[in-house]
């Protein structure tokens, strides 16, 4: 099994791109099944969690060929199958979106339910009931959802969510995109993975209004055509360098990054000290080399700090001066990372969902134990700040999310490597 050997203290000086962002690059994948035509997505990243996409898709028939580069093309030319079993859908949620295209495109599909990291209970029900709202009948048993659309097709319809559902948002957008009439999302998620589907769908016919705000509406089509599409620069892989350079108190610039998509964690950031500001297509971070000041946080639906950068803020928060309470309302279970942490030298308290940190002036390397692809990364940060050397290991969390993470980081100063047992 991999691990990442760290000799940490090293900072980090340069320039690191930013890839296509892992959680619009997965849907936009599922938005293949939506048309006949072939459909290139430019700006994709190379994941594992892309790989486990494209295996899934090429079961039900699609064409998945990777390109020069950062391309990758798609061609749902037939659908051979609308049967998306467990070893396929386990091993991460995302696979679970093929669901909606499926049944909205042939009309019926059979998709089994979704596994994925273990950071506490993620129900799809809101999915199901966002798809009953546009006419589907439903029907969950051992462990798989049969979904059938009724005679003509899905039917737009009003959904209404009762908390701003990510997953469950984009999800009713895709199958919309070909149902008959409007499809009203109230209470909708407003992240920019959203907008860049919705940028998508309406460059393949449907008609998609308000994405980026809490009420979407989407005028489905008959049929929708091929396109190029180039896919936004991720915000998570942007909000772990930014906090990276911070940790080991360098000077780089993030090639690619939306200034505009992380104003909440810039915020707080700044308050602990840290320089960020637009740069020439992209953002630089800098600290000057004084202790970080303790900040609060309280981890919210976008445009809120985002809870996939949770884990990163309190790997920084280890080393600031006074004390850093860090509120988890999205997911249960994700503190797992704060004990790893400790292992490090970290001053860390776990109370339910509120985790306080009190800094101390050093992190020390040591081993420690990847439990989930965030908490993976948050140890990374912290090695590298940390004296001496640190391992990580269970490091195939890290390959589900970041491209090239360790020739990224080497490649402005962090003596970082990968090494195989």
């Amino acid at each position: 099994m991999d691990r990442i050997i760290i000799q940490g203290g090293a900072r980090l000086e340069g320039r690191i791109p930013i890839s296509g962002a892992k959680n619009s690059a997965l849907k936009l994948m599922a938005a293949a099944l939506l048309t006949d035509e072939a459909v290139t997505l430019t700006n994709m990243p190379r994941l594992a969690d892309s790989r486990f996409m494209g295996h899934l898709l090429a079961k039900l028939g699609v064409v998945v060929e990777e390109g020069d580069g950062a391309e990758l093309n798609l061609h749902a030319g037939v659908i051979a199958d609308t049967y998306a079993p467990y070893d396929l859908v386990r091993k991460m949620r995302a696979t679970f979106n093929v669901l909606g295209p499926l049944l909205a495109r042939e009309g019926h599909a059979r998709v089994s339910l979704p596994g994925g990291c273990a950071i506490g209970a993620r129900p799809v029900d809101l999915h199901l009931k966002a798809l009953e709202a546009l006419g589907a009948r439903i029907e969950v048993s051992e462990g798989y959802v049969d979904a059938t659309a009724p005679a003509g097709g899905l039917v737009g319809g009003e959904i209404d969510l009762p908390f701003a559902s990510v997953g469950a948002t984009e999800h009713a957008m895709l199958a919309a995109a070909l149902a008959r009439g409007e499809t009203v999302i109230e209470n909708a998620a407003r992240e920019p993975e959203l907008a860049d589907l919705a940028a998508m769908l309406t460059a393949m016919g449907a008609l998609v209004e308000g994405a980026g705000t809490s009420t979407i509406r989407i005028q489905g089509q008959r049929r929708l055509r091929g396109v190029r599409h180039h896919v936004v620069g991720d915000r998570i892989e942007t909000a772990t360098y930014a906090l990276a350079v911070a940790a080991t108190g360098g000077d780089c610039v993030l090639d690619g990054a939306n200034w505009s998509h992380n104003k909440s964690l810039w915020r707080a950031m700044g308050d602990a000290g840290v320089t960020v500001e637009p740069a020439d297509q992209g953002v630089r971070v800098a600290r000057n080399g004084e202790r970080l000041t303790a900040v609060d946080i309280e981890t919210q639906p976008y445009p809120g700090f985002p809870t996939d950068a949770q884990a990163q803020f309190m790997a920084l928060m280890t080393l600031a001066e006074g004390t850093s309470v860090i509120r988890e309302t999205i997911f249960e279970n994700r503190f797992m990372h704060a004990p790893e942490l400790t292992r490090l030298g970290a001053d860390i308290s776990v109370h339910g969902s509120e985790a306080v940190v009190r800094g101390v002036p050093r992190l020390r390397g040591a081993q420690v134990m990847a439990t989930d692809l965030r908490a993976s990364v948050s140890l990374v940060i912290a090695g590298l700040a940390a004296e001496g050397e640190t391992v990580v290991n269970r490091v195939y969390h890290l390959d589900r999310g970041f491209e090239r993470l360790e020739a990224k980081l080497s490649g402005c100063g962090a003596r970082i490597e990968r090494r195989s047992d």
